[in-house]
């Protein structure tokens, strides 16, 4: 026989661990690029043990869905507050134009994300349906007050200018901004 047990150390209660690792996979990718974020990295950042990142998730794809998932959403949540806030077309060209150069323009770890996710997303369906289901959303948002075929194109010039602003040594300016959206719009 052997002696007495020893003692079991009480599992740690951790109900936010999978949202904390979410949010650390955004910070990696950010910092490091989608090529640069491995489960290492994500439990480091996250501090937590690197078997917590397999226990959530089956795969690092599946972390990435998730990860770019949440991104997307938090842009649709700034889309529909700009939008449902305003009850004509002209407050809806100006809540565009802040759309665009306060919000979208405002973070540059968000423009990383963003502009990571288009890479990524040409390459993986699985994110495809991602950036699919986020301009959809976004779409529905911009339709609120215009026409849908004035909506999806109108959304492919928000997605132009964030993108040019993210890769260009000489973003546009606010005011360029302006009077790109207002051109288009009016």
């Amino acid at each position: 026989m052997s002696g007495p047990a020893a003692p079991r150390r009480p599992r740690r209660h951790d109900p936010g661990r999978r949202d904390r690792l979410i949010d650390a996979a955004l910070t990696v990718i950010a910092e490091r690029g989608v090529a640069g974020t491995t489960h290492r990295e994500i439990a480091r950042v996250a501090d937590v043990p690197l078997g917590s990142v397999t226990y959530h998730f089956a795969s690092l794809e599946e972390v990435l869905r998730e990860a770019f998932t949440r991104h997307a959403e938090a842009a649709a949540q700034v889309f529909d507050r700009r939008l449902s806030a305003v009850r004509d077309r002209d407050a809806a060209v100006e809540a565009v134009i802040s759309l665009v150069a306060e919000d979208l323009l405002g973070s540059q770890d968000d423009l990383v994300l963003a502009v990571e996710l288009y890479v990524a997303a040409a390459r993986n369906p699985v994110l495809r349906a991602v950036t699919q289901a986020w301009m959809q959303r976004s779409r529905r948002a911009l339709e609120r007050h215009f026409d849908p075929t004035t909506a999806r194109q109108l959304d492919a010039l928000i997605e132009g200018l964030v993108l040019h602003s993210a890769l260009s040594t000489d973003p546009m300016t606010p005011g360029q901004i302006r009077q790109a959206i207002e051109r288009y719009l009016r």
